[in-house]
């Protein structure tokens, strides 16, 4: 950043500054845990004196601990794109009305993670479903380590449960699949010809407002050589839409090619792996007994309320680190 001309690149200084700001949180984190780390040992000897003290070393060792967890966790992502924000959709699959309403579940699940981490959380698009739920929905996720993170989230979920649309209360299995895709802002990332788009306008869906479900505001962009379709509605103008439209289209079509370069690294290795969307990576089982189980890592949690609400902490620390050590 001290070199001669820096500024003069604007995009590419932004990108520096962002970077130099991101390690600097992260070197000062790891400084104040070194010097409370310090602190320990005298508090420890004070507690011998006076026990009235061990509360609070207690509480200093279980901060400390937390914190080293969350160090730990950083040093994990190892990806080109995983520092960067994410581009998080939800799609309905087999079930017909169960599976969409257990897609707004999982939509309400993973967008409620990211707030519980501090994330900033933007909904891009929401297709309702005909009777409860949606079919599809896009988020836009912002925050440090955001793709990384969501990347354990890739997959398809599948849900067991008593139907709340049968007349007969039968048990029902419900899937919901996730994509996760990099956001990133130098458009040289990835090159797109404007004769493979086709884009339609509509009407926009939602509680109303000046200009929603007034004008054909909402943009839809499909890519004919991927069939990659995206679409957004959450902006004022056709305009404004379009323009995030065709971020979301890069994200997607750069994802398809993480997605293929990882195919062929496999390939190389001889591994037997699937690293396609699709695989079935949790299932949550609400009846006839509650679990909540990964099926990379065995990772489980008995309490579903928890997970359905948002801590997913556990199971992606454990998808993590087994990827951390197949490395």
């Amino acid at each position: 950043m001290g070199e001669p001309g820096f500024w003069d690149r604007q995009d590419r200084a932004a990108q520096v500054s962002a970077e130099h700001a991101r390690a600097s949180r992260r070197l000062e984190v790891f400084r104040a845990l070194e010097r409370d780390v310090e602190d320990l040992e005298p508090l420890a000897e004070l507690v011998e004196d006076d026990p009235e003290l061990a509360g609070e070393l207690d509480e200093q060792v279980s901060s400390v601990e937390r914190r080293l967890e969350e160090l730990e966790e950083q040093r994990l992502f190892s990806g080109r794109y995983d520092a960067g924000d994410a581009l998080v959709s939800v799609n309905a699959g087999a079930g017909g009305t169960d599976a969409q309403d257990w897609a707004e579940m999982v939509l309400r699940m993973e967008m409620r993670w990211a707030e519980r981490r501090g994330f900033q959380v933007e909904l891009l698009e929401v297709s309702a479903g005909e009777e409860a739920g949606i079919k599809s929905a896009t988020f836009r996720v912002h925050g440090d380590n955001a793709y990384g993170l969501y990347g354990s989230e890739k997959g398809v979920h599948r849900l067991v449960r008593l139907s709340p649309f049968d007349s007969a209360h039968r048990r029902q299995t419900s899937f919901a699949g996730v994509e996760v895709s990099p956001m990133v802002d130098d458009v040289s990332e990835v090159e797109i010809d404007e004769d493979d788009l086709q884009i339609d306008t509509y009407r926009s869906s939602g509680a109303g407002g000046q200009h929603v479900n007034k004008t054909d505001s909402a943009v839809r962009i499909t890519h004919r050589p991927t069939g990659i379709v995206v679409q957004c509605q959450n902006e004022r103008s056709q305009t404004q839409n379009k323009a995030e439209a065709m971020a979301m289209l890069r994200s997607k079509l750069l994802e398809l090619e993480e997605r293929r370069r990882r195919e062929e690294i496999a390939r190389e290795r001889g591994e037997a792996q699937d690293v396609n969307f699709g695989s079935q990576i949790r299932s949550y089982v609400l009846h006839p007994y509650t679990m909540v189980k990964d099926h990379r890592t065995d990772f489980e949690i008995g309490d579903t309320n928890r997970v359905l609400d948002g801590d997913l902490d556990g199971f992606v620390r454990a998808y993590l680190l087994k990827t951390a050590s197949a490395r």
